[in-house]
């Protein structure tokens, strides 16, 4: 018994927090969802780039044109989302309710196009945007805000009744 006790594969792996976990969904998050964006750029369904935002509106180097800037754009919205599930995290957590992501994905949508937009000079205004563009960007923001948000107060719910249930 004193044996069992002490090999490796008995133990057992403390489980993640509930803020690692976020923090997780809003990596994955950044990483699917600026994956998404880059496709439907690619397809002309959206005539603005994740990678415009995150990466050429600072650096203008070639190599940002080619496959390793579209890889290191996306990284950089994975790092990025996660300060963005942080937010949603301390506000919105215990709302439990897929409208509270869908709001909180245009709001997302309104910072980035509207708010932000004179951060980043070589994205067109809002006014200066496709009808196309400005419909699928709504809707790529909204999914992200979805599941972002949703699987954020999906599992501090699950985590509550857990605790709840012994």
């Amino acid at each position: 018994m004193q044996e069992e006790k002490k090999l490796e594969q008995n133990k057992r792996e403390e489980p993640m927090s509930l803020l690692s976990r976020s923090l997780l969904t809003g990596f994955i998050g950044g990483l699917l969802f600026g994956s998404l964006g880059m496709v439907m750029y690619y397809f002309n369904f959206s005539e603005v780039s994740p990678k415009s935002y995150v990466l050429r509106s600072w650096v203008t180097e070639e190599w940002t044109e080619k496959w390793l800037g579209n890889i290191i754009a996306i990284l950089l919205l994975g790092i990025l989302s996660v300060l963005i599930a942080m937010c949603y995290y301390g506000l919105l957590r215990k709302i439990y309710s897929l409208w509270a992501g869908v709001l909180f994905g245009i709001i997302l949508w309104g910072l980035c196009f509207y708010l932000f937009q004179p951060i980043f000079p070589n994205i067109p205004e809002l006014s200066q945007l496709t009808n196309h563009t400005i419909v699928s960007t709504i809707c790529l923001f909204v999914i992200y805000g979805s599941f972002v948000g949703y699987s954020i107060s999906y599992d501090y719910y699950d985590t509550k009744m857990r605790e709840a249930n012994g």
